[in-house]
């Protein structure tokens, strides 16, 4: 078949009847749906598919399947390996129109949605209702929950609350043959067979389409606290992990490098949490639920003062003292984009990180000592995200060729720690 007729049979499939779906073919659609946040590869979609029911997805894949036609899954587009670029005549399946809650449930304290309800209204729903979604990340706003559970998606809560498989009670999919499954059925207990869901659950779409959830809700944190320290060096990141988690539950344990924050002050909007500069910063919340905890916490950061592991510190003294020191770990991404930075998501033992991260900086910094490398992520579970800035003098044809080689140091060290890293690298 050819485009015209790729077109004209899915408008005939999905855009007609009481709940119709769109066909996208205008050119600035078919760029703003055909690829998510990288910049390196162009996207050239042959249409954008929005269905509005599962029943249309099912559809559109056996319809894919009898004409050999290769098919994109699209979310929130807020992914930085490619993962949603169509960039050989693909059509595009994007979920932003299947974006409604369809069931609330207090007492099983669940929530059933379609797969493109954005993550920051699925978190406002559950805060309406006395309860929290605890899944978190700067792209909140804007990422969807079939994006979300498809790359099992962790963030800045990961080390409470786990990755976004542990809050899945049930999916409903279609498979790639075009069948539609249930898996789980919403059931906490369910010892009948093979859990499928954990298939599809990190599969980016290679099984199939997630097209609804069933998530799991928790009580609402009480009085989140938000720590700063500067630290004296990168294994005193470690140290500082090791001590409070002795005593205090921690729900969040970031950090970032000193380049990372200069680049945060230098975009406005943010001033430095104090006066002493420190090479690497540690952020830690928790819940101050009553003055022993705080007691605790302070005793913690004077333990590690004397230890020589801090330099410095801040604790928040209101939620809004809070949203602000958070404030110099999520707007790290957005004040280093226009650098076209080079991005790697990498995942290795807590333990390990120090070390895994010392031997990156040092293949880079002795080969391509222009480039600036900032580092920072979720170093309480062990994910961090590499990315190396383009000198503002280079020309990005070259700052790509140089990165394929940094790709090949990279996967090498990422190998000999047994560390996990995405199929792709970015350019964001």
């Amino acid at each position: 078949m050819n485009s015209e007729q790729i077109i004209a049979s899915l408008k005939e499939l999905i855009a007609t009847g009481d709940h119709a779906g769109k066909v996208l073919t205008d050119p600035d659609d078919l760029q703003t749906y055909g690829k998510d946040w990288t910049k390196i590869y162009p996207p050239k979609p042959t249409a954008i598919v929005l269905p509005k029911t599962t029943e249309q997805v099912q559809a559109l894949v056996r319809f894919a399947n009898e004409n050999q036609v290769a098919l994109v899954p699209s979310g929130g587009r807020t992914g930085l390996s490619a993962g949603a670029v169509a960039a050989n005549g693909e059509v595009v399946v994007a979920f932003d129109n299947m974006n409604q809650v369809l069931e609330f449930n207090a007492s099983d304290r669940t929530v059933h949605c379609q797969a493109g309800v954005v993550t920051e209204q699925l978190q406002n729903l559950a805060e309406e209702n006395g309860l929290y979604y605890p899944v978190d990340f700067a792209s909140a706003g804007s990422s969807q929950l079939g994006g979300n559970l498809s790359t099992n998606a962790g963030g800045i809560k990961v080390i409470r609350y786990g990755m976004s498989r542990d809050w899945v009670a049930g999916l409903k999919v279609v498979t790639g043959k075009g069948d539609i499954l249930e898996l789980n059925k919403d059931l906490e207990k369910n010892n009948t067979g093979y859990d499928l869901r954990h298939l599809f659950i990190g599969a980016e779409g290679t099984l199939g389409f997630i097209t609804e959830a069933t998530m799991k809700l928790t009580r609402q944190p009480d009085n989140l606290t938000v720590l700063v320290l500067g630290l004296n060096d990168l294994t005193n990141t470690m140290d500082v992990l090791q001590t409070f988690q002795k005593q205090i539950d921690l729900t969040a344990y970031e950090f970032f490098s000193h380049q990372a924050m200069q680049h945060v002050l230098a975009h406005g909007q943010v001033q430095a949490p104090f006066e002493t500069e420190a090479p690497y910063y540690a952020l830690l919340e928790f819940e101050a639920v009553s003055d022993q905890v705080m007691d605790d916490a302070m005793a913690l950061f004077e333990q590690c003062v004397e230890q020589g592991w801090v330099l410095d510190g801040v604790i928040s003294q209101s939620e809004t003292q809070a949203q602000n020191l958070w404030q110099l770990r999520e707007r790290i991404s957005e004040s280093i984009a226009p650098r076209t930075p080079y991005k790697n998501d990498i995942s290795v033992v807590v333990s390990k990180v120090p070390g895994f991260l010392t031997e990156i900086d040092e293949v880079v910094t002795k080969h391509y000592p222009d480039f600036e490398i900032i580092w920072f992520g979720h170093i309480g579970d062990g994910n961090l995200h590499l990315n190396i800035l383009k000198p503002e003098d280079m020309a990005n044809e070259d700052f790509f060729e140089k990165c394929q080689q940094v790709n090949k140091w990279v996967f090498e060290i990422v190998e000999r720690y047994e560390a996990v890293s995405p199929p792709n690298t970015a350019w964001a």
